[in-house]
């Protein structure tokens, strides 16, 4: 199914199921109704049996740990020059070398085969779960039942119709979970993730991990796990090219203001303006590209206070695996560190 019909269909389920959504308490369960109404509405949708989904859902837990987390995201809370000291670290750049080292074969293939560059999969890797080694402890299908039945509300009415997207968002994501654990026979309770209902090394929702991993090793099965390289690096350069990743082109470069001008900051990262436009309101890049090319503009707050940046397709490709800018750039610069050629040849030699 494209991304187009999928979320077609994803917002159809929403749509259908948050007539039954009704505030309650942490401490009670839903009401046996409402859980009624989601498992027929899944089993709609999803082509599952509602008695099964039932099941799974009768094995979920209310977890306050994750209303916690999720009510603080370090996105909405740290500025970049917080933000990007927890992601673009000595240690981490000098293992994600290590880690493109080791698994060099595999994943220059599928950069040849997708466009993809092996150290932007690397890194992704590397933010998401540390190269495998923190890959959450939340079981995801109590995370997302709790983020279904009781998303966090802050009681601001100007949010609110961002709280029921989101809660939409996560409902949707339960009943994927379903689907996907019947496809995959995965036994539900197995899955571990993040406190948002992300799972494997590269951190893939329910819905991501249905549309977009891939079998790289051939084997009939998707082990996004740890059990799978393979199955990793072509899933996470699948989900690049799913969202418009173009090969060899620029992701992001430093700009300079030209400070007898306004700021300028666009509604979104959509690659809108030529340099040509963005030059008329006084940001050009610090290098030259070479060719007419169309971006946007990032403003962050670094360490040497605002910093601007004329992002591209790549850079916002990025941003759908998670829709934070920061998050996009420290990506983007960790992959950069991480192909430090030199470094990295002499990490190849001294691993063989």
């Amino acid at each position: 199914m494209n991304s187009s019909a999928l979320r077609r269909v994803a917002l159809a389920f929403v749509s259908s199921t948050l007539l039954f959504a009704v505030p309650l308490r942490a401490q009670e369960k839903p009401a046996p109704a409402e859980l009624n109404a989601f498992a027929q509405q899944a089993a709609k949708t999803y082509g599952l049996d509602a008695q099964e989904v039932l099941a799974m859902l009768a094995q979920a837990k209310y977890r306050q740990s994750t209303v916690d987390a999720m009510s603080r995201p370090a996105e909405a809370v740290k500025t970049w020059k917080d933000y990007r000291p927890i992601f673009v670290t000595a240690k981490r750049i000098h293992d994600g070398r290590a880690f493109l080292a080791a698994y060099r074969k595999q994943l220059m293939q599928v950069q040849a085969d997708t466009g993809v560059p092996a150290e932007l999969i690397v890194a992704i890797i590397g933010v998401e779960t540390g190269y495998g080694g923190n890959t959450g402890s939340y079981r995801v299908l109590d995370a997302l039942y709790t983020l279904t039945f009781w998303y966090p509300r802050s009681g601001d009415p100007a949010k609110k119709q961002h709280e029921d997207d989101r809660q939409a968002f996560f409902r949707d994501q339960l009943a994927q979970l379903c689907a996907l654990a019947k496809e995959q026979r995965f036994p539900v309770t197995s899955l571990s993730g993040s406190y948002a209902g992300a799972m494997g090394w590269a951190q893939f929702m329910p819905s991501s991990y249905r549309q977009y991993a891939k079998d790289g090793d051939g084997d009939g099965r998707v082990d996004l796990f740890g059990g799978s390289m393979p199955d990793l690096f072509a899933s996470v350069a699948n989900y690049f090219v799913g969202y418009g990743w173009q090969k060899d082109q620029p992701v992001a470069v430093r700009a300079i203001h030209d400070p007898a001008t306004m700021v300028f900051a666009p509604d979104d990262l959509l690659p809108n303006y030529s340099l040509a436009q963005l030059g008329e309101k006084g940001y050009r890049p610090q290098v030259s590209l070479g060719r007419p090319m169309n971006g946007s503009l990032l403003t962050l707050e670094g360490t040497q206070g605002s910093e601007s940046w004329i992002v591209f397709q790549d850079f916002y490709t990025i941003t759908r695996y998670n829709h934070s800018p920061m998050y996009a750039m420290a990506v983007y610069q960790l992959a950069e560190a991480i192909a430090d050629k030199e470094q990295i040849a002499k990490d190849t030699n001294a691993s063989q």
